[in-house]
């Protein structure tokens, strides 16, 4: 591949990569060197890919790899860490000021959906992947991608509620109005 064919890539795919890389590790510096590791492994292994209209695909499903081969190493370490448990940077996904508040709120309700569910609404509506797409991206068979979508939905629609419910101000009654004695 050429270095322009690369940049090209890079250019296209970045900020999908990236964002879904935020929303696996909630935490902008892990997901940074996430998405660059994704595009080192393509400039390693890309050339095998046959068909160039996979490469979203392809590179997604190598994004979330890594994340869950970055997960596993970090449980293993974390079991044989004999000096207690080790701090771990506070989930803080940076929002958008452009993005306004409804996707703020939407963001924020993701993060509340289980993992399970999480990773395939991101792939279906964040980064467009069909479910073939998602069903390859996450190893599972089509009908599961469906199942996890559906109660993805509904755990997102749970937690867009319990937002909304504490977002909305709350309204006051009018104070009586004052009554005077006239002498």
């Amino acid at each position: 591949m050429s270095s322009e064919a690369f940049i090209q890539l890079v250019d296209a795919y970045y900020t999908p990569l990236y964002r879904f890389a935020l929303s696996l590790t909630k935490n902008t510096a892990d997901a940074g060197d996430l998405t660059q590791q994704t595009f080192f492994i393509w400039a390693k292994q890309g050339h095998a890919l046959r068909d160039g209209g996979k490469a979203k695909a392809w590179l997604f499903t190598t994004l979330y790899r890594e994340f869950l081969r970055g997960r596993r190493r970090a449980e293993r370490v974390t079991a044989l860490d004999d000096l207690g448990p080790a701090e771990s940077d506070p989930a803080a996904p940076e929002v958008d000021v452009v993005a306004g508040m409804d996707a703020g709120l939407v963001v924020e309700a993701l993060q509340e959906v289980e993992e399970t569910y999480r990773v395939p609404l991101t792939l279906f509506y964040l980064q467009e992947l069909s479910y073939k797409e998602i069903a390859e991206a996450i190893e599972a068979p089509i009908g599961t991608v469906m199942s996890r979508l559906s109660r993805g939905k509904a755990q997102l629609r749970a937690a867009l509620a319990r937002k909304e419910a504490g977002a909305r101000p709350k309204v006051e009654p009018f104070p009586a109005p004052i009554q005077r004695k006239i002498p």
